[in-house]
């Protein structure tokens, strides 16, 4: 009985079994059609086809058709594609539809991340500038901060030319003695932009006001979001962007020929007061006669053929190194350059179900620099992934990963080989004699390097990095409008490099010694841990947003290095610590700061007219003591879509209309370390030997104060105002924002100085960091857009972006100033309440003198000679001195802009993007050498050399050459270095061709273009030096470093932009 019963119950389960399959199977339906642009009737490939309330969708195909599973209960689908409105289609009575969607003419609806929460454009309340991601694409780039420069009002990127080499950010200006670098946030993680893949990227928000508020104080210098794709549900997508092409070397410095080098020699002489047989009279190399004779060698000095010197059986490579003139002249700058390749290669693959979605790149950059052996290589590897498990809860990853080469530049402790290219002289050739490198070793050619030697001894160099980003997380949908999310994620990067410094033979200085190797690595990594709960609910007219969060941020880092000399031989084999028989020196360090935050948002509208954001965050940081460690900053914007209002309904010449403004206080803790408020004790035989038994024979290690702590530092306060205008005019053919703000810092971070501090400093003891400044920047930010369709096939996008802002000093105690950091023993930028950060400090020269007469019926100055400078009497009293010092010139521009120009017609597109700066001046140190060669002996500048001041030429700017500098010449601070600043450059042109879709279909593939494209193409500018876009200075490898946030505008001889070409190919299958 029991085995019919069993039988039965089998029976029947597989009866329900089918019969539960026929109706799943009768109660979904298949739907299929065709999707085209209502424009011109064209397929659109890859539209998202969606069920609505559902994860189940699909993407349209190369012909532009579909079809799709549609659950029972489910009657509508919703198309969409990028730049075309959203579109919902009722399928309860069909099975086939065709749907036309229009092209979008306004972004008001698109979806922008906005500080832990996302919102619609047209609802946003603060200044937060949406980057178009596609243009920024188009711009062929080594780092992701690069491509930003000129995508986004507020938002100033100076570069560098050097490959691999990070960019200096900044949001509305400087703004602090410190890092000035934003908050970088990575899919909602702390990270770094500077070695993104920017093919991985979906989108990019800048905030730039109170909107920042939320990240407390981390937000202070604002905050940029970045968003990397993720895969779409519907069918694998796999992509391919590639180029390849090369960057020109430029055209260098203007400098003097041998001839002309002589012939100004001569004139030093001349101006001088000397004549043939006088002392001082002639030069080791061109002679003693009455004009300049150019000898056939240099080694031994100004010797010609025949010379017994000359004699190859003679050559000593340390004693007697003989080298042949070179008449013509050497061009160094052509020497260390060359027209350098690069590529780039990206392969992408995404795709997704209702279940879940994935998206993996793998990226490969190889960018040579114009400097010769100077690269960067870059391997990177992109996966996310996300998981929906059930309808409430969603799991995924974030995650990439970069391994870089990018060796530093062959300086040989003595700055960028383009600083050193226009100190060395045009008769010193590359190679002596027997093919060894040419220097400055003989006489009365200065002290210079050999630029090439330098590069090409460190061509074996390395450094070498493995970074990791990413982030885990999750988010759970709780009762009906609660949803929590956790995320953690972070960075970790590992450096290792080892570098062999070589004995410069050839050259006057440096020529003596020990080799040395050097070998090091470091370690460091940032953790994020967030927590939040979202409440979200519409109800009538309200719709109401709030947020509540935790999180928690950690920074480490260690690093290790050593140092040994005495290595007998130069060969990179032989490049171990070990191999040396010198002394080794190690040295080490570490590094620990702990961020701990409580933070919540409301977000509140009121139909679709009245906006509300506010948020408050409380921050603790260990960097403080614990008195002052935590922070309260809060935030708050509103704003009011008159658009809206029923007064504009017959208004038809705005589209939308909203008014802005919004307050905030943020902070930040500069570059202050945990030690800061702590004094610190340490052991050093050399600073506190204590000779215990009295015979002076057996000392012993004390203890000395190395660090003085100041546990009243606190942070910076960043108080934002801000006030903005949002338009959509025209049948919204044009968009504009523009913004007025006012940022005041209060208790800007500085490294203590001043003479409250000399009692108690006690001899190496570093000083701690203090609050020591106030400091405002006011501003305008305007971004325009304009979108024309011409007609059925030719379309234009010009987007423009203006940026402007005012720096000046509130407050300093005590003296009201002090001076920036000291470069070649003076001081170049002051900072003084009343005016801008690192303004440029010394004397107006109001001319030259040119005539003894002039002389005397001047104020009295210092070295005064004809041709020399004349200084400005600033305070009138007859004499020149420092009391007449003043303010010659601003680092800060008036304003930068940016002007993106895109132009299509059917499969032929155009684009071109320019950048700007206006206003800024530069201070050009490079003239100290190439101009002045009085005192360092080298290399010349042409226009100094033939152009110079003379009695027979006296009307120039340039002064006289003497043989002997002066105080009323090169030896102090003056207006002479100053130039404009100003330039427009074409930093990208590019021409491209569509393949017809109905050729590709055959090929299975969706999407094939290939283009054209120029790079930097040209420069508009005033400015003699080789590039006018000038980071700040700090270390030649480590330009965006903030030690050097104020030294701005001063050029030691940078790595240039120069034009770059290239062809590539985008392909989609």
């Amino acid at each position: 009985m029991r085995q019919k019963i069993d039988c039965l119950a089998v029976r029947l389960c597989a009866a329900f079994f089918f019969v539960f399959l026929s109706a799943t199977a009768f109660a979904q339906k298949t739907v299929s059609g065709t999707v085209t642009s209502a424009k011109d009737n064209q397929p659109i490939i890859g539209a998202s086809v969606l069920v609505k309330g559902t994860n189940v969708g699909v993407a349209t195909s190369a012909t532009g058709s579909f079809s799709i599973n549609v659950p029972s209960g489910k009657n509508k689908l919703v198309i969409s594609s990028v730049g075309f409105d959203d579109m919902e289609v009722d399928v309860t009575s069909q099975s086939s539809v065709t749907v036309s969607l229009k092209e979008k003419s306004s972004s008001l609806d698109e979806i922008v991340v906005t500080g832990y929460t996302a919102q619609k454009k047209k609802e946003i309340t603060g200044a937060v500038a949406v980057v178009n991601v596609k243009d920024m694409r188009q711009v062929p780039v080594g780092t992701g901060e690069e491509a930003l420069q000129g995508r986004a009002s507020g938002l100033t990127v100076i570069s560098s030319g050097q490959p691999g080499a990070p960019s200096d950010i900044r949001i509305r200006g400087v703004t602090t003695f410190g890092n000035n670098q934003p908050l970088v946030i990575i899919d909602g993680v702390r990270g770094n932009i500077t070695n993104i893949n920017t093919n991985d990227i979906e989108s990019i928000q800048v905030l730039k006001d109170a909107s920042a508020a939320i990240y407390g104080v981390a937000g202070a210098n604002g905050v940029i979001i970045v968003t990397t794709k993720r895969g779409k549900a519907g069918k694998a997508k796999v992509s391919y962007d590639g180029y390849y092409g090369v960057t020109t070397k430029g055209p260098g410095y203007d400098m003097a020929n041998t001839a002309e080098e002589g012939n100004a020699i001569w004139q030093q002489r001349i101006n001088s007061g000397l004549s043939v047989g006088d002392e001082g009279w002639g030069h080791k190399q061109f002679g003693y006669g009455a004009t300049p004779v150019i000898p056939d060698y240099i080694t031994p000095a100004g010797a010609s053929e025949g010379d017994p010197g000359t004699n190859p059986e003679l050559y000593n490579i340390n004693s007697n190194q003989i080298t042949k003139a070179n008449k013509i002249g050497t061009d160094w700058y052509d020497v260390i350059t060359r027209n350098a390749p690069m590529q780039s290669h990206n392969i992408s693959v995404s795709s997704g179900t209702d279940k879940s979605a994935f998206y993996f790149s793998f990226g490969y950059l190889n960018q040579q620099g114009i400097a010769r052996f100077q690269y960067n290589k870059r391997y990177s590897v992109r996966a996310n992934t996300i998981f929906n498990v059930g309808n409430k809860i969603r799991i995924g990853e974030n995650a990439f990963v970069f391994y870089q080469q990018n060796p530093k530049f062959g300086n040989q402790g003595e700055g960028s080989p383009f600083s050193v290219a226009f100190r060395e002289d045009a008769i010193i050739p590359v190679y002596d004699i027997m093919g060894n490198f040419a220097g400055t070793k003989s006489q009365d050619l200065g002290n210079a390097r050999n630029p090439y030697a330098d590069i090409y001894r460190t061509k074996d160099n390395r450094s070498n990095k493995w970074n990791i980003q990413g982030n885990v997380f999750a988010e759970v949908d709780l009762l009906k409008h609660f949803t929590a999310r956790t995320s953690f994620g972070g960075v970790v990067d590992n450096n290792y490099y080892y570098n062999f410094n070589f004995v410069g033979y050839e050259n006057a200085e440096g020529n003596t010694g020990a080799n040395s190797f050097s070998e090091g690595s470091s370690y460091n990594s940032n953790w994020t841990f967030t927590n939040t709960l979202t409440y979200n609910n519409s109800f009538g007219n309200h719709n109401v947003k709030l947020l509540l969060g935790t999180e928690a941020v950690n920074y480490y880092g260690r690093n290790l290095s050593g140092t040994r000399s005495n290595y007998f031989s130069e060969d990179p084999n032989y490049w171990v610590l070990g191999a040396g028989t010198g002394a080794q020196s190690n040295a080490g360090g570490a590094y620990q700061s702990s961020f701990w935050s409580q933070f919540a948002k409301l977000e509140y509208g009121y139909a679709g007219k009245y906006l509300l954001n506010a948020s408050i965050r409380r921050d603790g940081a260990s960097v403080f003591a614990e008195d002052v460690r935590y922070g309260y900053f809060p935030g708050a914007s509103a704003a009011w879509r008159i658009s809206q209002e029923n007064f504009m309904k017959n208004v038809s010449f705005f589209n939308d209309l909203k008014l802005r403004v919004s307050w905030g206080i943020m902070g930040t803790s500069g570059n202050v370390l945990n030690t800061n408020p702590y004094n610190l004790y340490s052991t050093r035989l050399g600073k506190s030997a204590y000779d215990i038994s009295g015979n002076s024979t057996t000392p012993y290690a004390g203890f000395y104060k190395s660090n003085v702590g100041n546990p009243g530092t606190t942070w910076e306060e960043d108080v934002i105002t801000n006030v903005g205008i949002d338009a959509t005019i025209l049948k919204n053919k044009i968009d504009v924002t523009i913004e007025w703000y006012k940022k005041r810092v209060n208790g800007l971070l500085y490294q203590a100085q001043g003479p409250q501090w000399a009692s108690i400093l006690v001899g190496d003891a570093d000083l701690p960091y203090v609050n020591v400044a106030d400091n405002q920047n006011t501003g305008i930010d305007l971004n325009l857009t304009y979108h024309a369709n011409l007609n059925k096939d030719l379309k234009l996008d010009v987007t423009g972006i203006f940026t402007s802002y005012k720096n000046k000093i509130i407050s300093i105690p005590g003296s009201g100033y002090f001076f920036g950091p000291t470069i070649r023993n003076v001081q170049i930028q002051r900072n003084e309440v009343g005016h801008p950060l690192g303004a440029f400090y010394g004397y107006e020269v109001v001319g030259l003198y040119q005539s003894q007469e002039d002389i005397d019926k001047s104020p009295t100055q210092s070295g005064s000679r004809l041709g020399n400078f004349k200084y400005r009497d600033v305070n009138s009293d007859g004499k020149i001195d420092d009391q007449d010092r003043t303010y010659i010139g601003n680092p800060h521009p008036d304003f930068t802009y940016g002007l993106n120009l895109a132009l299509s017609y059917k499969n032929i597109d155009l684009s071109a993007f320019f950048y700007g700066s206006k206003g800024n001046d530069i201070f050009n140190q490079t003239q100290y050498y190439t101009d002045f060669p009085d005192f360092f002996k080298g290399g010349i500048r042409r226009e100094v050399a033939v152009n110079s001041w003379t009695p027979e030429n006296t009307n120039t700017s340039i002064p006289a050459l003497y043989n002997t500098g002066s105080f009323s010449s090169d030896q102090a601070v003056n207006s002479y270095f100053l130039s404009k600043g100003s330039y427009l450059r074409c930093k990208q042109l590019q021409i491209g061709y569509r393949l017809p879709s109905n050729f590709l279909k055959k090929l299975s593939i969706e999407n094939f273009r290939i283009y054209l494209q120029s790079a930097n193409l040209f420069t508009i500018t005033k400015y003699k030096g080789l590039d006018p876009e000038l980071q700040s200075i700090t270390d030649v490898n480590n330009p965006g470093s903030a030690a050097g946030a104020t030294n701005l505008g001063i050029d030691q001889g940078n790595y240039p932009h120069t034009p770059s070409y290239l062809i590539g190919i985008n392909l989609n299958f």
